[in-house]
């Protein structure tokens, strides 16, 4: 496998794993005979253990970016590699794990975000040996499932940080955004019903809609296009983009939200939560008081909202944990210990 360029001496015993489940059942009462998960490594397995998720473009490795571990996993940062054993998954649907674009395309299962957790919780348990982990961290399909494993497996960890996201079922432009991608897609002739030979020549529109259309942030993409001929340009540079994804995997991995809703389930959660979001995010937008609200419902639970500015990105700002990184730290030292570590590698 290759590494991303941050990848390097600092991260001690990287490595890269691939399970496979056996007879995983979905929500539909599907099943797979073999679901394959991937997922990434650092750092000792008898260390105090960390999971790290990823968004819905990304994959385990884009975790590991110099924005991102860069500022967490290094010496004394606040999950220092050294100290902690962070285990890093591909979601179902993403990265190295079970997806449409491996064989099946249309006829692979729907699958939604409790499924990609207890398929995540599988891996931790039955394969990893992990019984309980001290934080849960992931930022934006990541954050989701954050508030999916405190409601469904409420005792297997002592911290939960979710970032940008909301603990509430998917609306508004967030809704809007998604339905309109899958659409542009689905309405495509050459999407043939999924059953296409080659990639539809609606993927890159989709792509593009999303991107500039769920992140940024207003100040930030004013900063960058400032003119409507450097708007215009920017947008000409997302279109000459090759995707590079596979138009039923980008459907599959956005439709999974579809009955996300934990919300009448908050009062379950054990863990301690700080919940980190920017003040210019587009799909998940503090105004709205949702997040707030649903913070105060907690047993233990705080919010952290990054002001807007020309340097942040919208909902991608936490992309970059530099500008959370010290309340995370103070965040932990706070929480207690629940439990010990237990982890038997597999």
């Amino acid at each position: 496998m290759d590494w991303p360029d941050s990848t390097d001496a600092s991260y001690p015993t990287l490595q890269s794993g691939l399970w496979t489940v056996r007879g995983f059942r979905f929500h539909t009462g599907e099943s797979l005979p073999e679901l394959k998960l991937g997922y990434l490594t650092i750092g000792d397995p008898t260390a105090e253990p960390v999971v790290v998720l990823h968004g819905s473009n990304a994959t385990a490795t884009a975790m590991l970016t110099p924005a991102f571990a860069g500022e967490l996993f290094g010496p004394g940062q606040p999950l220092d590699a050294g100290e902690h054993f962070i285990v890093i998954p591909d979601a179902i649907g993403l990265g190295r794990s079970s997806k449409p674009s491996d064989g099946l395309g249309s006829e692979f299962p729907a699958y939604n975000y409790d499924d990609m957790v207890d398929a995540q919780h599988r891996l931790m348990t039955e394969h990893l040996g992990i019984g309980r982990v001290r934080l849960i961290i992931g930022t934006s399909m990541g954050g989701m499932h954050c508030w999916v494993w405190g409601v469904r497996f409420p005792n297997f960890m002592d911290a939960l940080v979710p970032l940008a996201c909301l603990p509430a079922a998917v609306s508004g432009r967030n809704q809007m955004m998604r339905r309109l991608a899958i659409a542009t897609i689905q309405s495509d002739p050459d999407y043939e019903d999924g059953n296409y030979v080659q990639q539809p020549r609606s993927l890159k529109l989709a792509q593009a809609i999303l991107k500039l259309g769920f992140n940024g942030g207003d100040l930030g993409l004013l900063a960058k296009a400032p003119t409507r001929v450097a708007a215009d340009a920017f947008v000409d540079e997302e279109l000459a983009r090759t995707p590079t994804i596979d138009a039923n995997d980008f459907i599959w991995r956005f439709a999974a939200s579809c009955d996300y809703d934990p919300s009448a389930h908050l009062g379950r959660i054990e863990a301690a939560v700080l919940a980190i979001n920017s003040a210019d995010d587009e799909r998940s937008p503090p105004e709205s008081g949702i997040l707030e609200d649903s913070v105060r419902r907690l047993k233990n639970g705080r919010l952290h909202v990054i002001p807007a500015s020309s340097e942040t990105g919208g909902h991608s700002t936490t992309a970059n944990a530099a500008v959370f990184k010290d309340e995370l730290r103070d965040f932990l030292e706070t929480v207690p210990r629940r439990a010990p570590a237990g982890v038997s590698a597999g």
